[in-house]
């Protein structure tokens, strides 16, 4: 492994301009949101259709993906890597630790635009929507973030 050329700005640009239906959840859209946790990777949730089109646009960065578009589909996740980290679900569903069966395709239909610059913008899912997808583990720092959500909720709430 050797480090790539990686530039935040320009790989989500690269994600939005290849038609990908990718939200990016996880720490780092937190951070995005402004909220003080730390990550080291990216989490997106993909479309099960789009892998071929996320591989492709970010094969510019030297990320290589652990498994092929089938097996990555048989198995509902992947890994994107190379110096950089990118963790990609692909399942239709997930369900919460509580039971509550959380879908793509709804979380894309309710998605939020984050725009960065005044040309690059990234999909996440909405903040009710992100307090779901951290119940799907719910790790010690899973709950960290749900209450930090709750806050951001509150916050912006009337």
């Amino acid at each position: 492994m050797h480090g790539s050329h990686f530039d935040e700005l320009s790989f989500f640009a690269a994600i939005e301009a290849s038609g990908a239906r990718a939200l990016l959840f996880g720490r780092r859209a937190l951070v995005l949101l402004g909220l003080p946790v730390l990550t080291a990777d990216y989490d997106f949730w993909l479309h099960f259709d789009d892998v071929e089109l996320l591989n492709g646009a970010v094969e510019p960065f030297e990320l290589v993906a652990t498994v092929d578009a089938a097996e990555a589909r048989r198995r509902g996740r992947y890994v994107l890597q190379n110096d950089e980290h990118v963790d990609v679900l692909i399942a239709r569903t997930v369900p919460t630790v509580d039971g509550e069966i959380v879908a793509f395709d709804d979380l894309w239909g309710r998605r939020a635009e984050l725009w960065l610059d005044d040309h690059v913008r990234v999909m996440i899912p909405t903040l009710a929507d992100l307090r779901r997808t951290k119940r799907f583990a719910a790790r010690e720092k899973d709950l960290a973030d749900l209450r930090m959500l709750d806050v951001l909720i509150a916050e912006r709430e009337p």
